[in-house]
């Protein structure tokens, strides 16, 4: 496999993890905290709606998740394509 390609490769599953990252996040700040609000009201979180708890906590926590899962599948795709530190 060439360097070019490899590269390409590399830059290709990099944007894959971005792309699904971004709609998980996109899903769970707009979805569920704006958009889907009126579908996810009825289940109660804490003393308020589950639609509330998204926009203000949850999409902050899934915000965090998504950084160390992030973290934890870069390390993974450098050390499939050898360019770990």
């Amino acid at each position: 496999m060439s360097d070019k390609s490899s590269s390409n490769a590399y830059w290709k599953a990099n944007l894959r993890i971005i792309w699904i990252s971004l709609a998980i996040w996109a899903l769970v700040s707009y979805g569920f905290g704006i958009i889907l609000r009126p579908l996810v009201a009825s289940i109660a979180v804490g003393g308020s709606d589950l639609g509330f708890w998204f926009a203000q906590q949850g999409s902050i926590l899934v915000f965090i998740i998504l950084i160390f899962v992030y973290s934890w599948r870069m390390n993974k795709l450098d050390r499939e394509y050898g360019v770990d530190e």
